[in-house]
């Protein structure tokens, strides 16, 4: 008999996905990414800008200087920016990958400089995009208590390094914690896993499933940790990453030791265009 309890939680918890992705300055609000090219990079409307932001702002605003290991922000004679609550017209902008990033607002448009390894660019939301009304719902599996899988966490001695490729085809190197090891169908895996400053225990995986309904270069999971401290690997969890929702995130996907050989049927589907 299907655990109603179970289900009820796991319905929830994708009702709360859909709406996350839709909030203000969430994924469906991101309206451009930039990299930034040593110097000036012109902020506005203006078309011919490094930076072009929607028409509604004027043409030039000011600009970002990139000097190759930071950025800064100029604004136009007379004219003040916010930046994290306080109007300025100069300011040394943190990236997000800082602890206080510098958030740029504009009316109802917001930016902030990311860092990708040693590339800088500009990530661009704006809350009026129709995106966040018109994309479509979500798409799942049926949930399967199956695929609540019991799992054990082992760290390593020291963070080992693991390539992960990324959305724009290349692969980076990033250390990994440890690794969850669990059996399925009489079988052993592992899946190498990192350890989220908060102990969160977060996982890229891939699936034969990826060729066919599910995201192609795999989707994301946080394992279950339960107050006891038993581990879950639920699959019916699994979701997409960023980029299956907009072409202005920076994705890194599962490394190759991640690739499972059964196939996931649960979790976030997507469907294959």
């Amino acid at each position: 008999m299907a655990n109603t309890k179970y289900q009820q939680s796991i319905n929830e918890w994708r009702k709360e996905r859909n709406e996350t992705i839709r909030k203000e300055n969430g994924w469906l609000s991101l309206a451009g990414l930039y990299w930034l090219k040593l110097g000036k990079n012109q902020l506005g409307s203006d078309p011919k800008s490094e930076i072009m932001l929607p028409e509604r702002v004027p043409a030039s605003i000011g600009y970002l200087e990139y000097n190759g290991k930071s950025v800064s922000l100029r604004a136009n004679p007379s004219q003040k920016i916010n930046v994290n609550g306080t109007e300025t017209d100069f300011a040394v902008l943190q990236p997000d990958t800082s602890e206080n990033p510098s958030f740029i607002k504009l009316q109802d448009i917001q930016l902030v400089v990311i860092q990708r390894g040693n590339k800088f660019g500009v990530r661009i939301w704006d809350n009026q995009r129709e995106e966040r009304r018109s994309f479509p719902a979500r798409t799942w599996f049926d949930i399967n208590e199956n695929f609540r899988i019991p799992a054990a966490y082992t760290p390593y001695d020291r963070p080992k390094m693991a390539y992960f490729p990324d959305v724009a085809g290349d692969k980076s190197e990033f250390p990994v914690d440890g690794y969850l090891s669990f059996e399925f169908s009489g079988k052993k895996y592992q899946l190498d896993i990192n350890k989220e400053d908060d102990g969160t225990l977060f996982i890229r995986f891939s699936d034969p499933t990826s060729k066919e309904n599910t995201y192609p270069t795999g989707r994301y999971l946080i394992a279950d940790v339960e107050a006891d401290g038993k581990i879950f690997i639920d699959f019916n969890k699994a979701y997409c990453p960023p980029c299956a929702f907009t072409d202005f995130a920076t994705c890194v996907f599962a490394p190759e030791q991640n690739h499972l050989d059964f196939k996931v049927t649960a979790g976030e589907t997507h469907p294959h265009r």
